[in-house]
């Protein structure tokens, strides 16, 4: 499983791209998100996800937003 935050959302085409902690941009669609609506999501937010191979690159799948610490 990685981790990350997204980078990008381009909410009225319905995907993203995710910044992962290696420092590399992986694309993500509104279909791959779990436990989550995709206009509920936010730039910066962390989440975790796994990555498959796509032909256009790396794709984030099975995306599940981290809920930050509670203080």
């Amino acid at each position: 499983m990685h981790t990350g935050k997204i980078k990008k959302l381009v909410k009225d085409r319905g995907f993203g791209f995710i910044s992962d902690t290696d420092g590399r941009e992986v694309f993500f669609h509104q279909s791959s998100i779990l436990d989550s609506q995709f206009n509920a999501l936010q730039e910066e937010q962390s989440v975790e996800f796994e990555v498959e191979k796509s032909p256009k690159g790396p794709r984030a799948v099975n995306v599940r937003v981290v809920a930050a610490p509670q203080a």
